[in-house]
């Protein structure tokens, strides 16, 4: 077989990694080489694959040290039966291509994953030796994402915390139905069991560093994990229910969703087709709800139509507000911010900004204007000092009133 060159390898493994969505960097310690000492920084912006509000492109070299895989995930490229080109990298290459690349100003951290390779361990070990390798021998101080290997054994996986800024364990599939069904070699209970050592390990180095100032850093970035959404019959309610129960059992950072991707030659039990991307689109602001606007999971699904699906033509606060017209209007200048939060149109910092203002005078109805993008949008279910809905709230076509307007878009526009 010919040798695959480190360009070819590159363009494989590079592309073999874009369906994993977990590589965002927000909450990690920051370092800096200043003074001449070591090699990059984590300071900045924050690191991820988007751009940032002054436009500028954050990105990591996101790559898998290989696709070669014993385990045979129906969902997955990269999967043992899979008919795909195949390229395994050493420690030691993906080091010197993080270290190229940054020094470059290509990217300014690493996002390493991996297909199962001879076993959890052996291919555990690889991914370890490459951080050790940028920590250890370069002194390398940018950003490390590591995507740890549950059926490792959990001092390997202590060790790559010991390295990384953030590590992640990907659930993979919101059921153990699913997972049993479409990923045979995977266990839930597994999985579950590694992310438990993980928190308590997370936990108790945050403790020790309270208590002794050189005690070591342990993924000061936390962990995340993934699902997908749409290659089995898990619906959004499903899916935030397991969400929740992720945020309250392991404390992780966050959980990201990926809309199911057809691949060649799929497995005939996968869907012939994606679902649509606004579904993802959905599950990332019902996440929002329940991490940063004081929302339960069962209020989060109580949204949800009989299908158990959020609707997809209006958000989940805009479909709760619908749903539960009696807890509105909520009066800006004596609610709550628990209620506040719960306004459609309402971030936030517009709620902070009210809870702010209102101390110092009464808000009318153009206060809030200048709060929001969209009054029309907000007055069904406020009261301020100079407006009150009357029977704006309870409608029967205030949906059609206040929820965007579906366009078609050009083609070519």
């Amino acid at each position: 077989m010919r040798q695959l060159s480190t360009l070819e390898k590159l363009g494989i493994l590079a592309d073999a990694a874009k369906y994993d969505a977990s590589c965002a960097s927000s909450g990690t310690a920051k370092r800096h080489s200043k003074g001449g000492k070591g090699i990059g920084s984590t300071e900045g912006m924050g690191i991820c694959h988007s751009y940032a509000p002054d436009g500028r492109c954050i990105s990591l070299l996101k790559i898998l040290l290989t696709n070669h895989c014993i385990f045979d995930c129906h969902y997955c490229v990269n999967r043992k039966s899979s008919n795909v080109p195949r390229a395994r990298f050493t420690p030691q290459e993906v080091a010197d291509l993080t270290l190229s690349f940054y020094r470059r100003n290509y990217i300014e951290g690493l996002f390493l994953s991996s297909g199962i390779v001879k076993s959890g361990d052996h291919t555990m070990e690889q991914m370890v030796e490459t951080a050790r390798i940028l920590r250890e021998e370069h002194d390398f101080r940018g950003y490390i994402h590591l995507k740890t290997i549950p059926e490792a054994s959990p001092e390997l996986i202590h060790r790559a915390g010991l390295l990384a800024d953030r590590v992640s364990i990907n659930v993979e599939l919101p059921t153990v139905a699913g997972l049993t069904r479409l990923a045979p070699d995977k266990n839930a209970g597994t999985i579950e069991h590694a992310m438990g050592g993980m928190k308590q390990a997370i936990e108790e180095a945050k403790d020790a560093r309270k208590r002794f100032r050189h005690a070591p850093r342990f993924a000061p970035g936390g962990q995340s994990t993934q699902m997908i959404v749409g290659a089995d019959g898990a619906s959004d309610t499903d899916i935030v229910g397991k969400a929740s129960r992720l945020y309250g059992n392991f404390r992780l950072r966050r959980v990201y969703y990926s809309a199911f991707s057809p691949i060649p030659d799929a497995s005939a039990v996968l869907p012939l087709k994606r679902p649509p991307l606004v579904r993802e689109h959905r599950l990332y602001q019902s996440d929002w709800l329940m991490r940063f606007y004081g929302f339960a999971a069962d209020e989060v699904v109580a949204a949800a139509g009989p299908d158990g699906n959020l609707p997809l033509d209006i958000d989940p606060k805009l479909a709760w507000a619908l749903k539960f017209r009696e807890q509105f209007p909520v009066d800006v200048n004596r609610s709550s911010r628990e209620m506040l939060l719960r306004v459609p149109g309402l971030g936030t910092r517009a709620v902070g900004q009210i809870l702010a203002s209102r101390r110092h005078r009464t808000l009318r109805l153009e206060d809030v204007a200048r709060l929001t993008t969209s009054l029309a949008r907000i007055r069904p279910f406020i009261v301020t000092a100079d407006w009150r809905p009357t029977l704006l709230t309870d409608r029967a076509d205030l949906k059609a009133l206040i929820a965007p307007r579906q366009e078609q878009l050009e083609l070519f526009g």
